[in-house]
């Protein structure tokens, strides 16, 4: 039996976007027709887990049908955030158990901080995307600049996490194991700014320094906040379901969370898992 692949959605700095970029990649894969199964380590908000709890009553209530991802039991969220490391791990050792043969894809959503979770789920990542928004504070967590020349120096905290996750994952299963690492730029505004090529300058050396790919995001979007308390992503609208009016917005939207998708290697035989609409 082939194992699923595993994505996890990581950045240790909270406002970055992840779990908003965990829906839609994981709505993508579903319509795609791919099984899969979603972890939501951030025990308590846990966004992804509610946003498909949202979906399968709202789709009950207006008598729709749409895909929906397995979700393996991790218990009471808030209980497990306060429990010992050990215990925590355990519990996430057998949800993952329970989602291997239930799955093509597993999906992790991590919350913003270093937690022993998440440094467990990282190991465990064939990918990793880590969004960030356009700004020289999220930058801060993969790279340190000198202040007065803004050069690059240094890897900072984040890219030393993974540089550990793929320790441990090739101590674990050989060096032939890899993690690809896909960093992306989420929430972008409409507007250029110098600031931001800067940042791309920055974020191009410090790749061929630490190992990532970079790719485009999720821009600043009404449309990615509002269909959330329905449990719909822009690649659930239809001309049957559509709780709200649908406008070129939304249809640039659908083409940017292609792009992710095909950004990420998610393609189908070479097709795009998302129709243009």
């Amino acid at each position: 039996m082939a194992q699923p692949l595993v994505i996890v959605i990581g950045n240790e700095k909270g406002g970055a976007g992840k779990s908003t970029l965990a829906i839609h990649i994981a709505t993508g894969l579903l319509h795609a027709g791919k099984k899969v199964a979603i972890i939501d380590l951030d025990l308590r908000q846990r966004s992804m887990e509610r946003f498909f709890a949202n979906r399968k009553v709202w789709l009950a209530a207006n008598g729709h049908e749409l895909p929906q991802p397995y979700v393996p039991d991790m218990g009471d969220g808030k209980a497990l955030a306060k429990a010992e490391p050990a215990e925590q791990i355990a519990k996430f050792e057998a949800a993952f158990a329970d989602a291997v043969p239930n799955a093509e894809v597993i999906l992790i959503d991590t919350p913003g901080g270093d937690t022993t979770l998440s440094r467990v789920a990282h190991a465990r990542a064939d990918q990793i995307v880590t969004p960030m928004n356009d700004s020289f504070v999220d930058f801060d967590l993969l790279g340190q600049v000198d202040p007065v020349t803004l050069e690059l120096q240094k890897p900072s905290i984040y890219s030393e996490s993974v540089w550990e996750a793929r320790k441990q994952r090739a101590i674990e299963q050989g060096r032939q194991a890899t993690i690809d690492w896909l960093v992306v730029t989420n929430r972008l505004q409409g507007v250029h700014a110098r600031n931001r090529d800067r940042l791309e300058e920055r974020m191009g050396k410090l790749a061929k320094r630490v190992g990532f790919r970079v790719g485009p995001g999720l821009r600043e979007r009404v449309i990615y906040r509002e269909l959330f308390p329905f449990g719909l992503t822009v690649a659930d609208l239809s001309d049957d379901i559509k709780p709200v009016s649908i406008t070129m917005s939304h249809i640039s939207a659908r083409q940017e969370l292609r792009g992710l998708l095909a950004d990420m290697g998610l393609e189908d035989n070479g097709a795009p898992l998302i129709e243009a609409a």
